[in-house]
């Protein structure tokens, strides 16, 4: 998945005014949506769902590193 840094979001942000985060993530393809300063969500379009699981023998710590990893630019602009 490729994050523009464009659609990251405080989680006050998204609680204010939702409808405009999820046009984004349709525009886009998907949003990122920080709490205290740290991603915790990704709104995505359901039909995405099938393009982003991952394998049955993977676990939830390998897929978090994994997707760190692919999003670290993101991340990085984010926190500056």
């Amino acid at each position: 998945m490729t994050i523009n840094t464009e659609n990251l979001v405080s989680i006050t942000e998204a609680n204010q005014d939702f409808s405009r985060v999820a046009r984004m993530a349709y525009e886009n393809r998907s949003v990122v949506i920080f709490k205290n300063n740290t991603p915790r969500y990704v709104l995505i379009e359901f039909s995405q769902i099938e393009d982003e699981k991952a394998s049955p023998d993977e676990d939830v710590l390998a897929v978090s590193k994994r997707l760190r990893s692919s999003n670290r630019k993101a991340y990085e602009v984010r926190a500056q």
